[in-house]
């Protein structure tokens, strides 16, 4: 995406309204923000996400090809199950202990944004259910063994990249570069060792 600067002067903020001209119910009443259950938000030209955090219930949340750089606010929508936010100008994600309180988080789609470190989605080890996982089109993505580090931190991962995650891509015992030997955890270590050990039993 192009530079934010020349768009400055066009790009909003994500108001009460803006919402619930989006937004989707279940049920005919009356439709407030507390109560809405999906939203699709994709290209307006969003840069702050000011008021999304009102939205406790929401399930399904589409910001896709936007300007959004901080994503803070969606930590309130505790019910999230799958978050779109593909295209955007997002270079650094929320720390660990603001994921965690997405405990029902399946589905994210960070593709096409500007991460180009491990410290800038580290903090995804904190979405303890996060089955899917885009992150091609990002500076990360070049990175010499993005998607091996990927697939042994976020052990809940299924997919990453649109591609499913196989046994084959879990090796163990392999040595990490120094630089990224900060992305692991003691916690990580112990699951990773009982994973290993459940392979091996199972191919004898």
């Amino acid at each position: 995406m192009d530079s934010l600067e020349g768009y400055w002067a066009y790009l909003v903020n994500c108001s009460r309204s803006l919402i619930l001209d989006h937004g989707y119910w279940t049920s005919e009443g009356e439709k407030d923000l507390e109560d809405m259950l999906m939203v699709r938000l994709s290209s307006l030209l969003l840069k702050s996400l000011d008021q999304i955090g009102s939205c406790r219930a929401l399930r399904i949340c589409i910001l896709a090809d936007n300007f959004l750089t901080r994503i803070e606010a969606l930590m309130e929508c505790t019910h999230l199950v799958k978050l779109d936010l593909k295209g955007n100008q997002i270079v650094q994600l929320p720390d660990a202990s603001c994921w965690s309180h997405l405990k029902e988080l399946q589905l994210l789609y960070l593709h096409d944004n500007n991460m180009s470190t491990w410290n800038n989605i580290k903090g995804l080890l904190g979405c303890l259910n996060l089955t899917a996982l885009t992150l091609y089109d990002t500076p990360l993505s070049l990175k010499k063994n993005y998607r091996h580090c990927l697939v042994n931190n976020i052990w809940s991962l299924k997919a990453l990249d649109n591609f499913v995650i196989s046994d084959e891509e879990i090796i163990q015992n392999w040595s990490l570069p120094f630089r990224f030997k900060a992305f692991y955890s003691p916690t990580l270590i112990i699951q990773r060792w009982i994973r290993g050990h459940l392979i091996r039993k199972r191919l004898g």
